[in-house]
């Protein structure tokens, strides 16, 4: 998450102090645009960043981050938002001659230290989009790393929203949530990859980044599960722009935008043109001590940092982000696709990059200026899609014409990008190979997020933790042997190393499929939803979603056999209230001896006030035969 060497500010007088930064930073930027000569040119260099999940032997998230990086060279992993998160920078690269074999080399070299260290501290890295078995009680404050940037944008985004983060996506799940606090964008990992630009073709490149984006996106999907719910297939762009939204409902209603977005134009001449409408539209978060006017330096003959426009940026999430850095004393500007996932293996994030890479070459030769060929309006929507759908997609290409996303690839792009990488001078041997890759993966169908999906139906009849751990256990496996997602083996329970951990908290048992009635409701009613269901216990919940009673079966048998009329007999009359409840994090033996010593056939499982689940005896009569039937297996 960038910038480090941060501190709290003490009050608007010295925001205002960096925000006054910003705007010399900027002024420094078009000077030195405007000065021939001054940037890097002549040179395509590439770069990547590899984000990674770390768990432990129960496939489930690991706070073990800062233990894990003591033992990793400082220069090249850094901590991400949560501690079960990491991130490594690779080394930039000239693109051309073997340079995409060199990435996937030190992206093998680099995790493998990383599932070295991990192992030492009895974890295991996973690349994914989002993390199969993440569950909501894993992001808590307790799980940030603790970092005061972390904690201040935390505290900054929380007062800008005015109250809780709310989450809403549906797909062939719906998933409706709130948070108190920022964690959810820690459920997100990318594979990040950067194409190095000259001012004077900015514009140019950003917007043919934006066109390439969906089809690219559209065969790298990775990410189609959030809090055990199928949603979309890269779910990240949904649940990024929705988890750091900042907006009040006022400023929502009135259509301001969110830190994280596709944009609303095309670039029209200069990378200006988007540092100038951040900083119009986004406050700046955070500040950090600036040392000297970037003017000066330039008046001396030196390269500015431009330190707080670079802090400022590193707070707005475009997916196609654009960068100032400096290297060997020379400034230049590079374009940050943020939107491809982490995963599935790392032969298939290079393949995706190789993909991309030769689309900005290739369209750059074949079309040019992208903005008479397509309007905008049609690039954002094919974004959008691919994120929702992957190959399911239609995308609207150049000239109107409108494709599913395998036809487009297949038949249009793939040999679009095999010219822009060869035309650029890379390894003929390598072209084939990373294209090679997406031309199977797409041809099959099998992306990594079709794989889960399909690796889930395969599995409907598990209990749903199970399937989920098995999902992330095989996910592991598959990717530490290296093959490409389109020939892994589906994920199946029996791949999982050992069934307790499936049973550990009540979570992993609980029943999230809830009926339920409201405390006004016909008492008949919550009687045949008991009949009809096969239920003994049903929660009573107000309109908010908050526990406030339960109808047993026992009570209904006391009712009935006083022969009373139930005409007009109400829920709220006959109800337990304050019934025994237990928390999702709780143990499951816990449970248990809640259960037995308040002789309860139930526990409703509420989390922040609001009903979540329950565990039931029959939950444990399962639970005690699938482990019982396992124990005697083992003899």
């Amino acid at each position: 998450m960038g910038e480090h060497q941060i501190h709290e500010t003490s009050g608007s007088a010295e925001m205002r102090t960096f925000v006054r930064a910003v705007l010399e930073d900027l002024a420094a930027l078009e000077r030195m645009i405007a000065t021939e000569g001054m940037f890097e040119s002549g040179v395509r260099c590439i770069g990547a960043e590899q984000e990674m999940f770390l768990v432990d032997r129960g496939m489930h998230p690991t706070n073990k981050a800062l233990q894990i990086l003591e033992r990793l060279p400082s220069e090249s992993f850094t901590t991400e938002l949560g501690q079960f998160n990491l991130e490594a920078n690779l080394s930039p690269l000239a693109l051309e001659g073997e340079c995409l074999s060199q990435l996937e080399e030190e992206l093998n070299c680099f995790v493998a230290k990383a599932r070295v260290a991990a192992r030492s501290e009895d974890a295991r890295v996973v690349l994914t989009g989002i993390l199969p078995t993440l569950e909501k009680t894993d992001l808590t404050l307790e799980s940030m790393t603790p970092m005061p940037r972390y904690y201040q944008l935390n505290q900054v985004m929380r007062d800008l929203r005015g109250g809780e983060f709310r989450t809403y996506i549906k797909g062939l799940d719906e998933l409706q949530t709130t948070h108190d606090n920022v964690m959810l964008e820690a459920c997100n990992t990318s594979f990040q990859i950067h194409f190095q630009v000259a001012p004077e073709e900015f514009a140019t490149l950003y917007n043919i980044a934006q066109v390439v984006m969906a089809p690219v996106l559209a065969a790298a999907v990775n990410s189609p599960v959030l809090l055990q719910h199928r949603l979309w297939h890269e779910t990240r762009v949904a649940l990024f722009q929705q988890s750091v939204d900042t907006r009040s409902e006022l400023h929502a209603q009135r259509g301001g935008r969110v830190r994280v977005s596709f944009g609303d134009d095309w670039v029209h001449k200069s990378v200006i043109e988007i540092f100038r409408e951040d900083i119009a539209r986004f406050r700046a978060l955070i500040a950090s001590d600036i040392e000297e006017s970037p003017l000066a330096k330039l008046e001396r003959g030196e390269i500015p940092e431009l330190k707080a426009l670079r802090l400022h940026n590193g707070t707005i999430y475009r997916w196609n982000r654009p960068c100032y850095g400096v290297a060997n004393g020379r400034p230049h500007l590079r374009i940050e696709n943020r939107v491809l996932p982490a995963g599935p293996s790392i032969l298939d994030e290079v393949a995706n990059a190789a993909f991309y890479f030769g689309l900005m070459c290739g369209v750059s030769e074949e079309y040019g200026d992208v903005r008479t060929s397509m309007a905008f309006s049609d690039a954002k929507e094919n974004f959008t899609a691919a994120a929702r759908y992957g190959l399911r997609a239609r995308l609207r290409w150049f000239g109107g014409e409108s494709y599913g996303a395998e036809t487009l690839i297949l038949d249009h792009l793939l040999p679009l990008a095999e010219k822009g990488l060869n035309d650029r001078g890379l390894r003929s041997d390598d072209v084939e190979r990373y294209l090679g890759v997406i031309r199977e993966r797409v041809g099959k169908g099998r992306t990594g997020s079709q794989w889960m999906l399909d690796s889930l139906e395969s599995m409907r009849d598990a209990r749903s933790d199970e399937a989920y751990r098995a999902l992330t256990a095989t996910m592991t496996e598959e990717q530490e042997a290296g093959a490409p997602v389109h020939e892994w083996p589906l994920a199946r329970v029996a791949g999982t190393e050992d069934i307790r951990d499936s049973y550990r908290t009540v979570s992993q048992v609980m029943t999230r499929d809830l009926f339920t009635v409201h405390p006004e409701d016909l008492l008949d009613l919550a009687a045949s939803v008991m009949d009809w269901e096969h239920l003994r216990h049903v929660p009573v919940e107000d309109q908010e979603g908050r526990l406030v009673g339960l109808v047993t079966y026992r009570t209904l048998l006391r009712i009935f056999g006083r022969r009373e009329r139930r005409e007009t007999v109400a829920v709220s009359d006959v109800m337990r209230r304050n019934p025994n409840t237990i928390r999702p994090e709780a143990s499951v033996s816990e449970a248990i001896r809640t259960m037995r010593e308040n002789k309860l056939g139930c526990l409703p499982v509420v989390e922040d006030g609001r009903l979540v689940g329950i565990v039931t005896e029959s939950d444990f009569m399962e639970v005690a035969a699938r482990l019982l039937e396992e124990w005697l297996q083992r003899d």
